[in-house]
């Protein structure tokens, strides 16, 4: 049998979805004999590679590296799960589109909010540019499998993952499975 290539995607969140990945607990030794971890978080692999079977993609597309890395993964996999309510809706991360463009949150963040050393960070390179709108992953990349939750327990995690480790679609459905929050 063929393992499946699974990988994991952090982009603007807080990586509690990855905590609660590390919640399935003893189903994570069943889920390593089915499945080589080819990116994420928890490994050392620096570049996103090319033919992975599932990636869950954590967050929202906040800022100019984040656009370019789903662009990427969406490229190289064949089924992407939003993962969490900031990749499905923005949630928390876009709290931040009240304010405005990118140059007027970081305006107040860095300049008026601050009592000393007040400068806009400017490393090309290092700090990655702000888009001006924080967006979920769909209105970016096509998503095949939508997973609420924030986060999503291990429970719907393993809902989602097992079907997939089968050939099969998941199928969320109830209040359990597709709740917000």
């Amino acid at each position: 049998m063929t393992r499946l290539k699974l990988a994991t995607v952090w982009l603007g969140g807080c990586s509690g979805c990855h905590m609660s990945f590390l919640d399935l607990d003893e189903w994570l030794i069943d889920l390593a004999q089915q499945v080589d971890l080819v990116f994420s978080p928890f490994a050392d692999v620096k570049e996103y590679p090319q033919g992975v079977d599932v990636v869950l993609v954590e967050g929202a597309v906040a800022n100019d590296e984040h656009l370019e890395m789903i662009q990427i993964v969406r490229e190289r996999s064949q089924i992407l799960v939003s993962f969490g309510d900031c990749a499905v809706t923005g949630n928390v991360t876009a709290l931040r589109n009240p304010l405005g463009s990118a140059e007027r949150v970081l305006q107040r963040c860095y300049i008026e909010a601050v009592d000393i050393h007040a400068t806009i960070p400017h490393e090309p390179g290092i700090v990655p540019t702000l888009l001006d709108k924080v967006i979920p992953v769909h209105t970016v990349v096509p998503v095949d499998i939508y997973l609420p939750g924030c986060p999503p327990n291990a429970t719907r995690i393993k809902a989602v993952l097992e079907p997939l480790l089968r050939g099969e679609k998941p199928l969320l459905q109830g209040r359990e499975f597709i709740k917000f929050g």
